[in-house]
This record gives C-alpha cells, structure tokens and sequence, in this order.
C-alpha cells in the first residue's frame, strides 16, 4: 500500500503511524540537507515529542541545494512527506512512520524560495545536515575558506547566493531589515564544535559585505554545539525491499539501528522544542560526549572502512566478522585513541569502545565500507590526526593510526587487492590520487603533499611508522599489514 496521509490508517497494521492530527502542525523549524540521517534522527526526536501531544507548532520543512536534494524532495512530495523508518535490531525488526515533516521547499537557483522561507518569523531553528567538508573551513589554517568558488560568487551576489550559507545570511538580513529577529542555527553535523564552525562560517561570510550585519548575527543568533549519533545506512534496493515486505510502498524508506543519541547544549535564542523530554541530553559539557563519540565511532569507522574496501568486504558488518580487521579496531581504539578520551557521566572510554563494537557488528545493518569511507579528506582531519597529534604529545603509542593513514593513502590509488576498481569516493578524489601515486615511490609525499597533516608530516616517530606500514601494505598486502600489527 502506498505510503501517504490518506492510507495512514490502513497502515497501522504493518506500523507505528502518527497518532497526532497532521493538520494542527506549524512549522518552526526549516531543516537543510533532508537526507537519511536527520530523518531517522532529529526529525525522530520531533515526531516522538508530536506522538506525546507536544511541541506541535514546531514542524519541520525541508530545504536543499543540490540536484540531489531536488530528488527527494519530489519523492517525499508524492507520500505527502511521510518518511517509514526501520530499526534494525540484531532480535528483529520495527517499522514506524514518522509524520514530523510538513512540506520542502523547491531546490532553485538563487535559493529565493528557502530565503523566503528562512526569512519568515515562524522559523525559529534553521538546521543542517551539510556533510563535514560542507562549511568551508580551509584546510592548512582551519578558519574560514574565503577563496572557493561558491564562496566568491555568493560575496559577489549576495542577494543570488549558491551556498547554504550565503541563503542562511541573506534570510537574516532581511529578518533584521523587518524586525523578525534572528534564529537559531543548528549543526547537526559530525564536527567538534559544529556550532562554533557554523558560527564563524556565517559571520565570515557576512562580514564580506556587511560588517553590521555580521556584528548583528553573532550578537544576537545562537549556535548550540551537539552531538549527533545514530547509525544510518544509505537506502537501496535491500531497503526498499524490507519495507515493502511490510507491506508499504515507500520511494525512500531509511534504515537505522537500534541506537541513538543526541546531547546538545541549551543555547535557542528563539526557543526550541522540548527535546528533553524525549531522551536528548542538554549540557554545557558537549565537548566530552563529541569528543568521545568522534574520536572513538567515527575514528573507528575509519579505521574499519579502508582496509575493508582494500579487502573488497561490502559492509561495516562484513568487516567486523573478519577477525583481523576487528582486532585491529578494538586495538588502536584501547591503546592509542582511548587514553586521550574523558569519561561521561555513565560510560568510560573503554566500556564506549565495547559499546561501538556491537554496533559496527550488527548484522542487520547494511552501512557499506564505500559509503563510511566516502570523503576522508574531511573525515581523516576530523576524525584520525588529532588523535595521532594527541599520541605525539603524550609518547603514547601511533603506529596503527600510522596504519589507518596508510590504508587510506592505499585506498586513494583507486583499486582493490583484487585489481578491481574503487570509483571516485572524495571530493578531492583526483588530487588525492595524484598523491597516492606519488607516494608509491615515496610514502613521504602523501604526509608532506597533503595539507591535513600539518607539523606532524615532519614528526619523525609519526613518518617512520607512516612508512613502514605503507611498505608492508605494499609488498605483502592488507591482512599481512593488520598481522604485524597486532602481533607487535
């Protein structure tokens, strides 16, 4: 049966559907970026408070750019912007349907329909889900990267912009130009501080050709820090496929597992829904929680996903049944991330690691190596090297984060053990493989040649490992590497 809101309650048979009236809900939130991960996430969280009785005058509405997003948009429009979720749990399956989103505004050049709708005073959050390479943040100074090519046009035709960000600033001009006040901007992306980054990206771009309006948006936005968690495969034909055995028909059902969290701190200069009272954790100590859940999943991941591609192993899954590469996971999780990690109330660093561990291993969920591995010249910086700069520091031991940076330099020539070819999977995927063959003969070059490593391609400790395991990767294979790994 046809997911919409007219079979809702035909549907109940095969889901949890929402038993909140859709017609008695506002908007006050516009969402960018409506792909998986914030359906079965923020848009969750909404739905459950909705399913309760409340918060409902703070609907979502969807917002894009890319041609991509102009895709979802038109699927979630025929189903009246219903989205079937799936839980994945390892003891069974449970489909919901989550009804929190009321509308998406068309994907046009210039964003005139976003700005419209940004710029109106019942939006409260304006919130993100952009990838982390998505905020413009250079890559040798980390401050803002006025130089790219979206960025100069959107300085150069403010009122056309290209990027979120030049719409985002836009819309607040006019909202002070009307007296609409300021809103909050919400990251929920997978970057430490994603509320600073977001804070200087908009007040960089701002402050291009308007200082008082760049003086306005950091006085009086705000920009909560968080931390977002949930694992959340891409949709396929396996996933279509399992909702439609429940017996709904959905063009873009999303999968996840049995986990999730999400800690923000309480900084809404507008308001905000009561998160609270459905599982979120508010604090001031956002820092902690992001710090062990990016150093530790998504440095785990990868970790995990390189030599699992190298390997040709299709999942995350996959690649936690195979003894070495979870080995090689749990080792430099323990020993070489975790010491650098503070406990939260309630989970150690260690017992975190465990925890990670079951997750990656849930069978029942189909998260690719391909998909985990996709721009790690975002995610190495963000994810990989601070935990290597903390370990040069300390003394504490590098050589399988040494490791991890040469499966990846590995992974960047483009092709299997196998000979089998890996597609294009970076946004700098040309120059990263113009460096990867350059360090077939010289390992060195993929440190000094890259901008990411910064002081610590000179390291000597760090360079040494970084080419010893590049050269066991290269003459003996992936699995001979993780061996003499573990055994020294």
């Amino acid at each position: 049966m046809k997911l919409s809101l007219s079979n809702l309650q035909a549907l109940q048979t095969h889901a949890e559907i929402p038993h909140y009236n859709r017609s008695n809900l506002s908007a006050g939130i516009l969402h960018i970026g409506v792909g998986n991960f914030h359906r079965a996430h923020q848009a969750w969280y909404l739905h459950r408070l909705m399913q309760d009785g409340r918060d409902l005058n703070w609907a979502i509405i969807g917002a894009g750019v890319r041609e991509s997003d102009a895709i979802m948009r038109d699927k979630l429009m025929q189903q009246d912007y219903l989205t079937t979720l799936i839980e994945l749990d390892p003891k069974g399956t449970k489909a919901e349907i989550v009804g929190s989103m009321i509308n998406f505004i068309p994907v046009t050049n210039g964003h005139a329909d976003m700005i419209t709708q940004m710029s109106n005073p019942d939006i409260r959050i304006v919130s993100l889900t952009v990838t982390e390479g998505g905020y413009y943040i250079d890559p040798v100074t980390k401050g803002f990267d006025r130089n790219d090519a979206g960025i100069q046009h959107d300085i150069a035709n403010p009122d056309r912009p290209k990027t979120v960000f030049g719409a985002m600033v836009n819309a607040l001009k006019i909202r002070r130009a009307n007296g609409a006040g300021p809103f909050t901007a919400q990251s929920c992306d997978n970057l430490q501080g994603n509320g600073n980054i977001l804070r200087r990206t908009l007040v960089s771009l701002a402050n291009e050709t308007d200082a008082d309006l760049a003086d306005w948006i950091d006085q009086q936005c705000s920009f909560p820090n968080s931390m977002v968690d949930c694992i959340v495969p891409a949709t396929g034909p396996e996933e279509r496929a399992l909702v439609a055995g429940l017996g709904i028909e959905d063009a873009v059902p999303v999968t996840h597992e049995n986990f999730r969290q999400w800690v923000i701190e309480d900084r809404f200069c507008q308001g905000r829904p009561a998160w609270e009272q459905v599982g979120v954790t508010f604090t001031d100590n956002v820092h902690t929680y992001e710090a062990m859940k990016i150093r530790i999943l998504n440095g785990g991941h990868q970790i995990v996903a390189n030599p699992a591609e190298l390997l040709g192993l299709h999942t995350i899954a996959d690649a936690m049944a195979h003894s070495g590469i979870r080995s090689l996971f749990r080792r430099i999780a323990e020993t070489e991330i975790a010491p650098h990690v503070a406990a939260v109330p309630d989970m150690t660093p260690q017992d975190y690691v465990s925890l990670v561990d079951r997750r990656f291993s849930n069978p029942m969920i189909k998260d690719t190596a391909r998909r985990v591995a996709f721009d790690g010249s975002s995610r190495h910086p963000g994810f990989i090297i601070p935990s290597i700069q903390n370990g040069l520091s300390s003394g504490t031991p590098i050589a399988g984060l040494a490791l991890t940076s040469a499966f990846w330099a590995r992974y960047c020539l483009g092709y299997r053990e196998n000979g089998a070819l890996i597609e294009a999977n970076d946004p700098h995927w040309d120059r990263l493989q113009v460096t990867a063959n350059l360090a077939k003969t010289d390992p060195t070059r993929w440190l000094t040649d890259n901008p990411f490593y910064g002081e610590i391609a000179k390291n000597e400790r760090f360079a040494t490992a970084f080419v010893s395991a590049y050269h066991t990767i290269a003459q003996h294979g992936v699995e001979a590497a993780i061996s003499a790994y573990l055994s020294a």
